[in-house]
């Protein structure tokens, strides 16, 4: 064998000490993975409009958000018939339909109690004539409600109550997102409260649920999280987003007073939310059209 030189031994040495080095370092300190990308929810309710350009700025945020894409009812004003499904939901936010899971809402329902709707989303909207279904998006459990409840049996020991309750206890899901078109709370002047919907958040606050979406108020608000009796609870609470920014026009908030816990409120800017929904957080967003001054962003983790 040929003798080595000095230098050529200092080499050989300090190489072979680097890789005993490397060998007793943990897997981290070679090579930190990448953080996993969350999956997104994107959307609102009360969106198509005839009478409304709003719909049209809302479904150009849509065209650069990826993601999958929810409505929180009333697709298609004013009855969601056939026709308004065509002319004024397809245009826009229909552009989107390959990826969207709807809700359904009561304008939906005004015409052959949803039929139209039912034909238009097809097996995206749950089984036609109920309306409630679940699916998983990035470890994350979603739930879908009908809140028409004067069609629609909202109660307790319901048929739908029944299948949620079935849902949540046997998800293996760390969190879950709820959506329906009522909200139980509102600080909205042309719809109140509606607590026909009380038993859906009783049951969602009861399997530890992250976040209810809603709409039917056109306009947006959040909640701190709470109880289903609407007293603050930072560690089990529901975080209640009303979203009703989708196009069909807006109104505002009631003269008599803001609802307990409402944290952020806006009137007068159509606008989507988006939640990025990561293992065990989220962060929301909402996200509204060039020259809008308003803005509510934050996180949340699961419970």
């Amino acid at each position: 064998m040929t003798p080595r030189s000095p230098r050529a031994r200092r080499l050989l040495l300090a190489g072979l000490g680097l890789c005993a080095t490397l060998a007793v370092l943990p897997p981290a300190a070679q090579a930190a993975p990448a953080a996993a990308e969350p999956a997104v929810l994107v959307g609102a309710g009360d969106i198509g409009s005839c009478l409304s350009d709003g719909d049209e700025a809302t479904a150009k945020l849509l065209d650069r958000i990826p993601g999958t894409v929810f409505t929180l009812g009333d697709n298609a004003y004013v009855a969601g018939t056939a026709e308004q499904f065509q002319k004024c939901y397809e245009p826009y936010w229909g552009r989107h339909k390959d990826r969207t899971r709807p809700a359904i809402g009561n304008h939906d329902m005004r015409t052959d109690d949803g039929d139209p709707y039912y034909d238009y989303f097809g097996e995206a909207a749950g089984e036609k004539g109920k309306g409630w279904y679940a699916y998983e998006l990035g470890g994350w459990q979603i739930v879908v409600l009908n809140s028409s409840c004067d069609v629609i049996d909202c109660e307790g020991d319901s048929e739908q109550a029944d299948w949620l309750r079935e849902t949540l206890e046997s998800s293996d899901a760390k969190c879950t997102v709820a959506m329906w078109h009522h909200p139980l709370f509102t600080s909205g002047w042309k719809h109140g409260s509606d607590p026909r919907v009380k038993p859906f958040f009783q049951l969602l606050y009861d399997h530890g649920v992250e976040v209810v979406l809603n709409g039917h108020n056109h306009h947006y608000e959040r909640f701190a999280p709470q109880t289903p009796d609407g007293e603050l609870d930072k560690a089990k609470g529901v975080r209640q987003f009303t979203v009703g920014t989708g196009g069909g026009g807006l109104n505002g908030f009631s003269k008599d007073g803001i609802a307990a816990n409402s944290r952020a409120r806006n009137a007068d800017t159509f606008g989507v939310l988006k939640l990025a929904l990561y293992q065990d957080s989220y962060t929301w967003k909402f996200v509204s059209p060039a020259g809008s001054t308003f803005q509510d962003q934050g996180v949340g983790t699961c419970h």
